[in-house]
């Protein structure tokens, strides 16, 4: 036989393979990271479940009142901060003064505080030293704060629409997360809140373009609808940071009408 007869691939022909090759893993690998986002997500609609059992929970031992988003208060020269998530205060017993991190007011005082980390986020927080941070409250209308008057926090018997009422979402802002959730408009309640304050208080659609969240009847969904139309002084700070950011931000609906109580 003689070595002509033999026949092997041409240069074309492996440049083709190749192609072929390169293809099919680009679109595996494309496949697999969806696959691990939606894993993430699952995860944090978990997070998300944990936190609306908690709130519901917090209701029933508290005069039907969801936690206050947060207030201070000082105590043998302490001051402390609660948070719906975190309460943080300095022990001065130590030299230097040591941060002390405890569970917050939702999870009255018991709970892993790692179910306060999304997955899917890996930026900073904006507040003390939380070691954990992803979500936000809604404290335009629920939570409230220690500036409103009166002070207190929403009830269950006040929110007429406990299916449609955001509890809890997916932070995200370019500062760090902002662990209060706000409404695109002002209201009554929560007047204290300026209107850069609610562009830090938006959700990020960081779950393959969604957003999650926890409603008051403790159901839990991804989100896909964003608004960005707020209060005027807020809006070219919200522009700019979704002109700049792969993962949008944004309000859930186009007025308060997901984070009311009406």
């Amino acid at each position: 036989m003689n070595n002509g007869d033999k026949k092997g691939f041409t240069l074309i022909e492996l440049l083709v393979v190749i192609s072929i090759i390169t293809l099919l893993l680009g679109i595996l690998l494309s496949l697999l990271n969806r696959a691990k986002q939606q894993a993430k997500s699952v995860y944090c609609l978990n997070n998300l479940r944990q936190m609306a059992i908690a709130a519901n929970s917090y209701t029933l031992s508290n005069n039907d009142h969801y936690p206050l988003a947060y207030y201070t208060q000082r105590k043998n020269e302490i001051r402390y901060y609660y948070s719906w998530d975190f309460t943080t205060y300095k022990d001065w017993s130590t030299t230097p003064a040591k941060e002390v991190v405890e569970p917050g007011l939702l999870w009255q005082g018991d709970t892993i505080k790692k179910i306060n980390q999304c997955p899917s986020f890996k930026g900073a927080h904006n507040w003390f030293a939380d070691p954990y941070t992803g979500y936000n409250y809604n404290t335009s209308y629920i939570g409230i704060n220690e500036i409103a008057f009166p002070v207190n926090s929403a009830k269950t018997t006040d929110v007429k629409r406990p299916s449609e009422t955001a509890l809890f979402g997916d932070g995200q802002y370019s500062a760090g997360v902002n662990k209060y959730m706000r409404a695109p408009f002002s209201n009554p309640r929560d007047a204290s809140f300026s209107d850069p304050g609610r562009v830090a208080g938006t959700q990020g659609y960081r779950h393959i373009g969604k957003t999650n969240i926890a409603f008051c009847d403790g159901h839990i969904e991804s989100w896909k609808n964003l608004f960005t139309n707020m209060d005027s002084i807020g809006q070219e700070q919200l522009d700019r940071y979704n002109e700049t950011h792969n993962v949008k931000i944004g309000f859930l609906s186009e007025d308060n009408g997901i984070y009311d109580l009406n």
